[in-house]
């Protein structure tokens, strides 16, 4: 795996990402954290040449990224063109998913991920069915 150079202030920002994860990205975080999915080890808020993905699988050099409604507009769809022409080009596979996606349909997601992670064939486990909290 190639290691990036990481400047202590994007090193911080991750940092205070990862404790302040959004909704969406929370529940998918419950679904891939290391080897829940198919085995595959995702990192979450990791920095690559300069940037902070969503989730990263650096074995598989695949990247999640979650967008809010704020990725629609022109200036924040540029931007995320030329982030993601940056990081194909260090042969990353990047997939994007609106949080209402995730949110609502975690399941199809999944199954999204798997595939591009070049495991089709391989049959998706059943999943544990949400725990309510006790009070």
């Amino acid at each position: 795996m190639t290691h990036y150079r990481v400047s202590p202030i994007n090193r911080g920002n991750a940092r205070k990402m990862r404790k302040a994860m959004t909704d969406a990205e929370l529940k998918l975080w419950n679904e891939i954290r290391p080897h829940r999915l198919m085995g595959l080890a995702f990192r979450r808020q990791m920095p690559i040449a300069g940037y902070i993905v969503d989730f990263a699988c650096p074995t598989k050099k695949l990247i999640v990224e979650l967008d809010g409604s704020q990725h629609a507009q022109a200036e924040a769809s540029a931007a995320d063109a030329a982030r993601a022409a940056k990081l194909e080009a260090l042969d990353w596979t990047i997939l994007r998913f609106w949080n209402d996606d995730v949110i609502r349909d975690i399941d199809n997601v999944c199954q999204h991920i798997v595939i591009e992670a070049g495991l089709a064939g391989a049959e998706m486990p059943a999943r544990e069915p949400a725990r309510e909290a006790v009070s």
